[in-house]
């Protein structure tokens, strides 16, 4: 048998999928986990968790994310992209974590599939501007060459096609699709379309599923003297190199390596404007709750916004922007100069802000535009029926972005309008009374209602590890006026950080590789580890027990209080 992997074939029916199920297919020995997205979506992916090879077909489908139950790994609609590690709660996984998947279509009641194409599915001609009946599936223990020559013999009408894929036969103005798909060497499924369809599809598919299964039984009693057919082996793409291996790290900082259309431009509340970003390719990379990506702006300035996307959401992201008078014109711009239908640079998701799904109660607390990542934390919590609630502080009503998202999170959240800030700390001290062991508050919005927040959370019992926080921006006033020396542990190297210049800016005068984000001691991302010596923490991104222990720095901002600090790098 001559097997072609770049062939389309039908892999499943429409009638295979229906609400929440993940259906187990295979195509030339492949394994397919088949299952349908609550957006309509069809995923065909390779039959197995990355975690330990367990079979995703016996998994979860949970509208929105495709869970494996061993070990409980989560995979996003469209991209495949692993969103949550059970056993690492606290970190986002790597975007390179990813299942393999396939190409697929949906037409005419079937799905359509192939392990290797060359070309997009082409459909086939008499079935064009047509609504056939789906017949069921027959699925015969033989090969599909010997499924084919019998087929020829269907008690229908006259055979005026055939391919290495299908075969028309033709009975007055009704045609009869029939498709063979290869489920491995020995096995083949027959799938037919019945054009048009008949008055009475009932009796329809009674008749044809009796001929069918007579079909069978005669192919199978002639595939019953023959020798068993060689198993076709099955290659499995080993680890793309890149993927199994340590990425060497950016040196010039925030990387916006991909392009995106804006498709849409509204004002969501008084002051804040929505972006909705398309992709030029299939979907965007995934992420996960809490993420947010970098955006290069006509003016030339990198400004970071988090996305309000709900789970499996990677066809578009959405961003939200308060325009700001005070700001250094990154807001503005994108309020007064950005456009629909502009195509701008954004980088891939980062997450210094994850959710962890393992809490008995998630808290959020949002204040202003600090609303958009904890949007997309409520709406992940929403789907999974984990228990949550969701906080808003904002000054008026017309203040409220998002609505349309808040809206379907109604039941679950708290609004607070007006409030000032002695009784804004009243209530988030109520909120966040009676600490509960594996509780977790996650808490964004303006400098000072954080660290307001912090302080309650402190008060009432919370543990620093329990507390989680993101701020938009530093709003310190940094002191770069001292000098001091870094030793460069492993790398035999001393430099002099003179005033008015970074860590971070030493490091990459001297060819030393460090990512970056932000570049205010908001982010995280250009954190290192200190082994001697005591920072000058100048950040909004440590918190009170990480600055006391002096093991971290942030090098974008802070300094050094000793003559030398010792860097672990």
């Amino acid at each position: 048998m001559k097997v072609d992997l770049t062939q389309w074939h039908p892999v499943a029916s429409s009638s295979d999928l229906p609400l929440r199920h993940v259906y187990q297919g295979q195509l030339w020995g492949h394994e397919l986990a088949i299952w349908r997205a609550d957006d309509g979506h069809v995923n065909v992916w390779e039959n197995r968790c990355l975690h330990r090879g367990v079979r995703l077909s016996i998994g979860l489908n949970e509208g929105s994310e495709l869970r494996c139950l061993y070990h409980g790994w989560r995979y996003a609609n469209r991209t495949a992209g692993c969103t949550y590690i059970p056993a690492h709660p606290a970190d986002a996984p790597a975007r390179t974590v990813c299942n393999n998947t396939y190409q697929c279509i949906e037409k005419y009641g079937l799905v359509w599939s192939a392990v290797a194409p060359e070309r997009s599915f082409d459909t086939p001609v008499t079935l064009t501007d047509t609504v056939p009946l789906t017949l069921r599936a027959i699925p015969i223990n033989a090969p599909s060459d010997l499924v084919q020559k019998f087929a020829t013999d269907y008690p229908y009408g006259m055979v005026t096609h055939k391919s290495d894929t299908s075969m028309t036969l033709q009975s007055g103005v009704s045609e009869l699709q029939l498709f063979f798909q290869p489920v491995d060497s020995g096995k083949t499924i027959i799938r037919g379309l019945l054009i048009p369809q008949p008055v009475d599809p009932i009796v329809a598919l009674r008749h044809h599923n009796a001929m069918m299964t007579a079909l069978r039984d005669k192919i199978e009693l002639a595939a019953s003297g023959l020798a068993p057919p060689r198993a076709i082996e099955v290659e499995f793409k080993p680890v793309a190199k890149d993927f199994a291996q340590m990425p060497n790290i950016n040196t010039a900082g925030p990387k916006v390596e991909l392009r995106a259309k804006v498709a849409q431009k509204w004002l969501t509340s008084q002051n804040v404007m929505a972006f909705r970003l398309e992709t030029f390719s299939e979907q965007f990379p995934t992420f996960q709750p809490g993420a947010h990506i970098d955006v290069s702006l006509p003016n030339g300035m990198l400004r970071q916004y988090s996305l309000t996307n709900g789970p499996g959401q990677t066809d578009h992201y959405t961003i939200g922007v308060k325009r700001d008078v005070a700001s250094r014109g990154g807001s503005i711009c994108l309020h007064d100069d950005v456009q629909e239908g502009d195509v701008i640079a954004i980088s891939a998701p980062h997450n210094n802000f994850p959710l962890r799904r393992d809490a008995v109660k998630t808290i959020l607390i949002s204040g202003g535009i600090g609303i958009t990542p904890l949007l997309s934390m409520a709406q992940a919590l929403k789907a999974q029926e984990l228990p949550f609630e969701l906080h808003i502080f904002v000054q008026t009503k017309a203040d409220l972005a998002f609505p349309e998202i808040l809206q379907d999170l109604d039941a679950l959240t708290k609004t607070y309008m007006g409030l000032s800030p002695r009784a804004t700390r009243n209530v988030i001290s109520g909120v966040l009374a009676n600490y509960v062991a594996a509780q977790h508050v996650y808490i964004c919005g303006p400098g000072v209602m954080l660290e307001a927040a912090r302080e309650v959370a402190k008060k009432c019992g919370w543990p620093d590890e329990a507390v989680h926080f993101e701020y938009f921006k530093n709003s310190k006033e940094i002191d770069d006026k001292t000098t001091f020396e870094i030793a460069l542990s492993r790398s035999a190297l001393t430099l002099q950080v003179p005033a008015g210049k970074t860590i971070l800016q030493i490091l990459r005068e001297n060819g030393i590789q460090v990512p970056s984000s932000c570049e205010q001691g908001a982010c995280g991302t250009c954190l290192m580890t200190v082994i001697g010596g005591e920072p000058d923490h100048q950040d909004v991104y440590l918190s009170t027990k990480e600055k006391a222990s002096n093991q971290k720095i942030i090098t974008c901002v802070s300094r050094s209080k000793s003559n030398q600090l010792v860097l672990d790098i």
